[in-house]
């Protein structure tokens, strides 16, 4: 199997974010800021290598492991049906951590812009778009709502995604609003997710145990 272009995107931005890195290395300060609190504030620092090259490195790691995940799946084919949203996500979720690299940079460059103002929006784009996938997703083994029920039955499996579609897009447009009301950004991107991905287990468990009477 050949490299498909979200792939290649995929491996461009990983290149570009470490070239940036490497280009960029002689004027980096040697205490790197890489953590803000939830006001925006710094409140952590790394050495000048690791605060340029482990974001990069990271974003290796989980972009490369997402790109086998259709390769390895038992149940590829099932992936095959939903691949083009997959794609999208792979690119949309290595855009995030692209742009989180690229902020670090300008921020120790002397480039302030608060993550309190852009975290909350990239976030919250991913979880709307993982609405998007989960509705249009079919079993597999590691893309969507996996819990013992959902993999049991298809049944159960497009009913549990489709509600779970609906909770992590309304998941995401809360998360977006953490933007008006940056002090509360945290609570307003953990609270529905946790919420959604709870509710969803308990649905599928649910909806598992209605399915095992009907066939009685």
């Amino acid at each position: 199997m050949g490299i498909g272009k979200s792939e290649a995107v995929v491996l461009a931005l990983i290149g570009l974010s470490l070239c940036i890195s490497i280009c960029l290395y002689p004027w980096m300060p040697e205490k790197v800021a890489s953590h803000w609190n939830v006001r925006g504030e710094v409140d952590g620092y790394l050495p000048k290598f690791w605060g340029l090259f482990l974001l990069p490195i990271i974003f290796a790691g989980v972009a490369l492991l997402l790109i086998a995940v259709p390769r390895i799946d038992p149940l590829r084919e099932n992936i095959m049906a939903f691949r083009k949203y997959y794609d999208g996500f792979i690119i949309l979720f290595s855009i995030f951590l692209f742009s989180i690299h690229l902020q670090v940079i300008l921020w120790n460059l002397g480039v302030r812009l608060s993550p309190a103002a852009t975290v909350p929006v990239g976030v919250g784009l991913l979880f709307f778009y993982i609405g998007v996938l989960c509705e249009k997703s079919r079993r597999n083994w590691f893309i969507g709502i996996r819990t013992p029920w959902t993999l049991s039955s298809d049944r159960v499996w497009e009913k549990t995604h489709r509600l779970g579609g609906k909770l992590f897009k309304a998941a995401g447009v809360i998360a977006i609003l953490g933007v008006l009301v940056q002090e509360y950004a945290l609570i307003l991107i953990l609270a529905p997710i946790i919420f959604a991905a709870a509710y969803t287990i308990i649905y599928s468990y649910l909806e598992y145990q209605k399915e095992m009477k009907e066939r009685k």
